[in-house]
């Protein structure tokens, strides 16, 4: 999988594989306790309604668990304090076509004292510019639970376009794309 190997930086962030938390986490949090604290009824309430609720250590682990058979999932570090912020989860698909190329899906949670600073836009922006330069990334897109629009806004800054809607779980959900090489 082309995502398992994704890491990057940003002015603020650093991004890598998510159960590296060990060297950044404060004394006696591991990945659980993480998850248990950013899984907040704030962060989750525009998720789908199986990841609502509140988390103990076995259901983040459960969480965790699930996450690493999907795909990759990766930490978010705020640089200044050396500590986690947030996720991002990717997954992969190969294109219909024997071109080799692999669209990626992506979904990012920040901690609530994240938001309303810019880093899901830096977020965004660094993910782009790792994905350009791995060749069979054709495209990234992201869904956005309709109500949701302060994330909706962060795809629509970095370039991404709605290509579609999905209804489920009592919501609706926009599909953003953004295309990083033409269709073959």
């Amino acid at each position: 999988m082309i995502c398992e190997s994704c890491s990057f930086e940003t002015s603020r962030l650093s991004v890598r594989g998510w159960h590296s938390i060990g060297a950044a986490a404060p004394p006696g949090q591991d990945l659980a306790a993480f998850v248990v604290g950013l899984m907040s009824e704030s962060v989750t309430r525009s998720l789908p309604s199986h990841w609502r609720g509140e988390y103990t250590i076995d259901r983040a682990r459960e969480w965790i668990a699930e996450r690493d058979s999907e795909g990759t999932t990766l930490l978010i570090l705020e640089r200044s304090i050396g500590r986690p912020v947030g996720v991002v989860i990717l997954s992969e698909s190969a294109s219909e076509d024997d071109s080799g190329a692999v669209d990626v899906r992506l979904g990012y949670l920040l901690a609530e004292s994240a938001w309303d600073r810019g880093l899901g836009s830096e977020l965004i922006e660094g993910l782009i510019g790792w994905c350009r330069g791995q060749p069979p990334i054709r495209s990234l897109a992201g869904g956005v639970e309709s109500e949701n629009v302060a994330s909706a806004r962060v795809l629509e800054k970095n370039g991404f376009r709605p290509v579609q809607t999905e209804h489920g779980d009592s919501t609706s959900e926009r599909i953003f794309e953004l295309r990083l090489s033409p269709a073959r």
